[in-house]
């Protein structure tokens, strides 16, 4: 048996890159977007090919297999193993060289796709293969599987796209895979040149032939392309290092076709007939993977089909061509660029969104890419659609009709006995279909685990025979990535769920979409990794912290993983105690962008709050989840002592401020925000309360509001009003029958009977994971409000957080209290009240550019559609960036991630509001956005409301 801290300290004598052997490290590539699961022995993140060969032979010495890994996107289990990973991501990442005029580039296997693609775009160039995860997966995976893509159909697989390869082998010796023979290890000619006959009739003549060795490439009237063999080869082979790959000429215009068909074996049979008219994609995907808003023709399943031209109009012309050609129902052809990346997100998402089936139960790959010949793709569909009828399984295809390939993901059911068994039936029969169509198993995600062990079904025993030949000769010890495509281990072992405990774990949140189940949500995460984008447009969030640090275990899949240890008990051993994943969900901001922009709809925010409840139960919590995490109590009493003056003239004391922010465990390079000499409640009973006659609205005084930010609370009565509507407050007292919303007492008797209080959404006690106290809270807060709850009055919440956590984490929380789902059904931000309550009223005209960034829980949980027409009709032109500001309520304020704060709001917010016009208005609806923006950039933000206002009395 190895002894792993022998081998550990011999990785760390040998390699200049990072050794580690943590279970945190371990814990984070037990799993890639597969159905597998396997623990290795630690990590390398090698420096450079003499890095990688020093690795090897360290392994080698002590029988230890090796699994290089690039972004851990792989369907069918290639990138996970027991021995020792290669991280090719963390150095080895970058673009070497770009020769525009040879249309080649000089990449390292860490390279992100989207990283060559902005380096090409300037020159009028790309890479050709891209997969829908090319803002996460890099080169040497592409290359490792044989990647694909929507553009295949133009521009092939990655192996019609590489040149020349520098490879280690597992012994190490350093070759330059290429054509004519070059860089091909001992005996391979001598293998081919004894199997000429059988290499030119075993192999089937399709697009997406992605299923075992490719040793055809090395007949003599294909080149003798060794490099070209080597892609698909899923790390079994040789250590990639380098390659030198060609780029193809980007069109200057695109147009896309979108056609209608009533299902999706009509799209497939017509996507064949589509390809003499030189599309540069035939995607197909059907119903159930598109989003009710999405604006599609009328159908039941599309063909999206790009055209290109050197102008619009050209572009235009031959989408308009092929949609003459296609006999579909109905069609649409865009030429706008953002209206086709909104299209084509609904396709790259459909690898998430197609995890679970639309009445939320559970789908997962396996059979996840298979391919036919286009040609027999209509007819393969509904064989197949047979075939999963015939188990009583469902799934719904979607992919690349053009290329006789598709993807699917299945409701297998992979936890118990019964289910995986039927798991192999059906595989088994469907490899059957698959070759009698003549297919592929694999048509574009490889073999690994999922399909290896079928491929004598496909190709017969003496082709397989002669891969593990192939196999002997590049790794005579089998060091690399063993038990894949060649003596594989059974598809039915080492699923990732195995470990999972079967009983329901006892937590506080409902998780309504997961029956209940926290390893259900935990399971959501399939390892898709759009997490790991290191650039967001538009409005994505996701994830903030990832792009601030570049680690995975700061990334959502990362802490997925963690707790997916945590929750199988054998990596990560001390459950809800665990300091791992402690650490790994520090640094989350709990900005719920993975809510919204996961396709799978992992929510960490959330699973962060139910991990910190059980982590610190009965335990002394960090400081700041007193000082910050009790705010609303420590205002209260500022406020019922009328002592907003001193604590603001203590905290313009440097010793004494530092002494309190090390007492609270808040970061010494943050200022403490001064707090607001008149409350906003103590300004509305000063006024009078209500006024006017119109339809009553209750207006929220959340904790920023009340305490921090009167001036907003103010500003929003003043629009309200002037719009006809009559705005009132929440009651303070309970039980009561006076009227909704004086903030007042009304009688003697309730004075005497009544208990007094404020409402609150428990948004601190909530992010700082102290439930209970959440849970006391808000249902105090349904107390008081049982009177508004009795009339149709809407409740106007200001600051987006609270009107997030009333809306999602309120009724989520208190699942066995209806009155919560209640509240959360009356919640509107401000927009959406003046939308919907008063839709005749016109706003001043501002006619000015705006600048800042859409609040993180705001695009997450309630949308910006309302803001955004809102303040078109104001006229305020421009579009809000997305991300985070990294202040993010507690977190940024948190002693330890002023670093990461700061980072996280260069990322989108600094950049666009120094980028601005100086006329432009600066918006900022939450107080965390306007915080962060004071303090690193010296402006002020602005509320919407307050921009509104100030317009009003101008």
């Amino acid at each position: 048996m190895t002894d792993h801290r022998e081998l550990s300290a011999g990785l760390r004598a040998a390699v200049r890159g990072e050794v580690d052997f943590t279970a945190t490290a371990r814990a984070l590539t037990t799993m890639d977007a597969s159905n597998y699961r396997r623990v290795p022995l630690g990590v390398v993140a090698p420096r450079d090919a003499d890095d990688v060969a020093a690795a090897l032979s360290v392994c080698r010495t002590y029988g230890v297999p090796v699994v290089p890994r690039g972004g851990g996107t792989s369907i069918a289990g290639q990138a996970t193993g027991t021995g020792v990973v290669l991280d090719f991501t963390r150095h080895m990442n970058r673009l070497l060289s770009l020769d525009p005029r040879a249309r080649t580039a000089v990449v390292q296997p860490g390279l992100v796709l989207d990283r060559l693609q902005k380096a090409a775009a300037p020159y009028g160039l790309r890479f050709g293969p891209d997969p829908s995860t090319h803002s996460r997966c890099t080169l040497g995976g592409m290359i490792g599987n044989n990647s694909c893509g929507s553009h295949s159909v133009a521009w092939g697989t990655t192996a019609d796209s590489v040149r020349e390869l520098s490879v280690v082998t597992p012994r190490g010796e350093r070759l330059r895979p290429g054509r004519a023979w070059a860089g091909a290890p001992a005996g391979l000619r001598d293998l081919v040149d004894g199997e000429l006959a059988r290499l030119r009739t075993a192999f089937p003549n399709l697009p997406r032939r992605i299923s075992g060795y490719a040793v055809d490439a090395l007949l003599p009237e294909r080149g003798a392309d060794v490099a070209r063999s080597f892609c698909g080869s899923e790390g079994t082979l040789g250590v990639l290092t380098e390659a030198v790959v060609d780029l193809v000429r980007a069109p200057r215009a695109r147009a896309l076709a979108v056609l209608a068909y009533a299902d999706e074996s009509g799209a497939a049979e017509a996507a064949a007939g589509l390809l003499p008219y030189g599309p540069l994609t035939v995607e197909g995907m059907a119903a159930d993977l598109v989003p009710p808003a999405a604006d599609l023709p009328r159908g039941g399943a599309w063909l999206f089909v790009e055209t290109g031209g050197d102008t619009e109009a050209e572009a235009r012309a031959r989408a308009e061509t092929i949609v003459r050609a296609a006999d579909a129902g109905d069609a649409l052809v865009v030429t706008d660029p953002a209206r086709q990346r909104a299209l084509w997100r609904v396709r790259e998402d459909a690898s998430g969104t197609a995890t679970r089936m639309p009445d939320g139960t559970e789908a997962w790959p396996g059979w996840e890419d298979c391919a036919v010949p286009p040609a027999r793709l209509g007819a393969y569909l509904r064989d197949f659609r047979a075939l999963m009828a015939d188990h009583g399984l469902r799934g719904t295809p979607y992919g690349h009709f053009g290329d006789g390939c598709i993807h699917v993901r299945i409701d297998f059911d992979l936890l118990t006995g019964p289910g995986v068994a039927r798991f192999r039936s059906f595989s088994e029969e469907l490899a059957g279909l698959v070759v009698s169509h003549g297919g592929s198993l694999s048509g574009e995600h490889g073999d690994g685990q999922a399909r290896a062990e079928l491929l004598p079904r496909m190709y017969g025993a003496e082709t397989v025979a002669l891969f593990e030949r192939v196999k002997a000769v590049w790794d005579p010890d089998d060091l690399l990535n063993p038990g894949m495509l060649v003596r594989p281990a059974p598809l039915d072992t080492n699923l990732r769920f195995s470990v999972l405990p079967r009983e329901p774990v006892d937590v506080a949140f409902g998780y309504p979409a997961d029956g209940g189940d926290f390893s259900a949500a935990v399971r959501r995460c399939v390892g898709v990794a759009k997490c790991r984008t290191t650039s967001v447009s538009g409005p994505a969030v996701m994830c903030p912290s990832f792009r601030a640090t570049g680690e995975e275990e700061h990334s959502t899949r990362g802490r997925a993983r963690l707790l997916h240890e945590m929750l199988a008990g054998e990596l990560v051993t001390d459950g809800w105690r665990s300091t791992e994943v402690r650490d790994a969900l520090d640094l989350c901001l709990s900005c719920k962008g993975c809510r919204s922009d996961c396709p799978v709809g992992v929510d960490m925010a959330t699973y962060k709050a139910e991990f910190l409840h059980h982590h610190y139960a009965g335990r002394r919590r960090p400081a700041a989840h007193y000082a910050m995490g009790w705010l609303p109590v420590w205002l209260g009493w500022v406020a019922r002592t009328r002592s907003a003056g001193v604590v603001n003239a203590l905290a313009s004391v440097g010793p004494l401020a530092g002494a309190a922010k090390r007492l609270g465990g808040i970061a010494a390079e943050r200022e403490i925000p001064r707090v607001a000499g008149e409350t906003f409640t103590r300004w509305w009973r000063g006024r009078g309360g209500p006024s006017g006659d119109g339809r009553l609205v209750v207006l929220w005084p959340d904790t920023f509001t009340e305490h921090l930010s009167p001036s907003v609370g103010r500003a929003a009565v003043r629009v309200l009003e002037a719009a006809g509507l009559r705005v009132a407050l929440p009651p303070t007292l309970r039980p009561g029958s006076r009227p909704v919303g004086d903030a007042r007492t009304r009688s003697a008797l309730s004075l005497l009977t009544a208990r007094r209080g404020r409402v609150c959404c428990g948004l601190t006690y909530i992010s700082t994971g102290q439930l209970d106290r959440a849970r006391a809270v808000l249902r105090r807060t349904l107390d008081l409000l049982e009177p508004v709850l009795a009339t149709d009055a809407p409740l106007v919440v200001l600051e987006p957080s609270c009107a997030a956590a009333l809306r999602t984490d309120a009724p989520e929380l208190l699942h066995d209290d209806p009155r919560a789902a209640r509240l959360a059904a009356r919640v509107l931000t401000f927009a959406e009240v003046l939308e919907r309550h008063a839709p005749d009223w016109t706003p001043p005209a501002l006619n000015r550019p705006v600048t800042g960034q859409t609040h993180c829980h705001q695009h997450a949980v309630l949308g910006e559609a309302a803001d955004r027409r809102l303040r078109e009709a104001a006229g305020l032109t421009g579009d809000l960036a997305g991300g985070c500001c990294g202040l993010a309520g507690n977190f940024g304020f948190e002693a330890g991630h002023y670093e990461v704060s700061a980072a996280c709001a260069e990322d989108q917010l600094l950049p666009s509001v120094r980028e601005a016009p100086e006329d432009a208005v600066v918006l900022a609806d939450g107080f965390s956005c306007r915080t962060q923006l004071e303090h690193l950039a010296g402006v002020r933000g602005r509320h919407l409301a307050e921009v509104l206002a100030d317009a009003l009395e101008e």
